[in-house]
């Protein structure tokens, strides 16, 4: 069990309203943090926001190894929701969070009117296609029911690597944004629409399962060795990235991380710590 953070009423009502419109898995409470954000103040620590794997992992790796040498007082806050982590940013609860991808973004931040901007691309995390007892692509079958992610950018994800595969066709131009109700041969496949953090233990009922990297990884799966469909690394736009509130790019402290996560040494724990399941995506954010 991770630990649970206590959740501040202003955040709790920002993502009451934010949770009809974006994935989310468990509830996770942030803790009452100092607001540093955008202070800029070196002297104070650098609050982070983070899923727990990979993201909370390799943070605590260079807050272990490399933070102090840079003089980075580095603070990591583990959240297992899609939410909580963009709402404590914007109202300043945390300095900066790591846990999403650009698709993501700028759906949150058009549905919620919030302002957090990408500052540096570390690492993808492919989506894969899993099954308990199917073992090949060309095995699913008519009448088999698949479960995908009910939020926006990674259902619209997860349809399209099923359409890659063949699995399914939908309509020309949907791109990410692809629903359900876009799927123009279904090829008597049943679709089952669930949180992105609960999907992987759905496993047992469905007959496949697309599953995010971050999630599978927590579910003991390999997306390297244990998924039958697995999206491609290159051109990928689903790059994890470091973010902050609009305004906040600038602080010192900020720019101390980033650097950091971009750093050859968290490149090389990232390949010898996920042997492929997650991969290094360094670099500028494509705007």
């Amino acid at each position: 069990m991770r630990k649970n953070i206590k959740l501040t009423a202003g955040i709790a009502a920002t993502a009451a309203l934010a949770l009809g419109l974006t994935a989310c898995g468990t509830s996770s409470d942030p803790s009452s943090t100092k607001d540093s954000a955008g202070s800029g103040d070196t002297s104070k620590p650098l609050v982070v926001a983070a899923s727990p794997t990979p993201h909370a992992d390799i943070l605590n790796f260079v807050k272990d190894n490399l933070a102090e040498k840079a003089g980075l007082k580095l603070e990591v806050k583990e959240f297992t929701d899609y939410v909580l982590p963009n709402t404590a940013t914007q109202s300043g609860q945390v300095d900066a969070n790591f846990f999403q991808h650009k698709p993501y973004l700028d759906d949150f931040n058009q549905k919620n009117k919030t302002t957090i901007v990408p500052v540096v691309n570390v690492h993808l995390e492919p989506l894969g296609l899993y099954s308990k007892n199917i073992k090949s692509v060309k095995d699913i079958k008519a009448g088999q029911t698949i479960a995908v992610p009910n939020d926006t950018t990674n259902g619209g994800r997860a349809l399209q690597l099923l359409a890659e595969n063949g699995l399914i066709t939908i309509k020309p131009g949907v791109g990410t944004n692809a629903k359900i109700s876009d799927i123009t041969d279904k090829k008597g496949l049943e679709f089952k629409e669930l949180e992105a953090a609960t999907v992987p233990r759905a496993l047992n009922d469905v007959d496949a399962a697309v599953i995010n990297g971050n999630y599978a990884i927590e579910a003991k799966l390999s997306p390297a060795k244990d998924a039958i469909a697995l999206e491609k690394a290159e051109g990928n736009p689903y790059a994890n990235f470091l973010a902050v509130k609009e305004g906040n790019e600038k602080d010192a402290r900020v720019q101390k991380l980033a650097k950091l996560l971009n750093s050859p040494e968290v490149k090389k724990y990232i390949e010898d710590t996920y042997k492929g399941s997650v991969i290094p995506a360094f670099g500028a954010v494509a705007k």
